[in-house]
């Protein structure tokens, strides 16, 4: 859910707004985009079922803000995947380079 809801430009724009200006106004978000508030609040409703942002209402208004932690889940995840194929390619490496040095 998280990858799917971070896979489109526009909800990807989205967050990297709300990470550098820290929560703001669903129609200040809108305002950045040649959308729709309906449609950018479509948009923040999909982020918002990853977990990815959270709303606060205060009266009227409606805050949003990042919400990183499922983010630095997928970036462990990735990380760990990456630390296997990091020894996997050094374990190619050194089957190559054994096989080169005994030619």
């Amino acid at each position: 859910m998280i990858l799917k809801a971070a896979s489109d430009p526009t909800r990807r724009a989205l967050l990297t707004m709300l990470v550098q200006q820290g929560p703001t106004r669903v129609t200040d978000l809108a305002a950045n985009f040649d959308l729709s508030l309906n449609s950018v609040s479509k948009h923040i409703r999909i982020l918002e079922t990853a977990k990815l942002v959270e709303r606060k209402t205060i009266g009227r208004t409606h805050l949003i803000s990042a919400n990183l932690a499922p983010i630095n889940l997928i970036d462990q995840w990735f990380n760990n995947l990456r630390s296997i194929w990091d020894l996997r390619l050094d374990k190619l490496d050194s089957l190559l380079t054994k096989e080169t040095d005994d030619d």
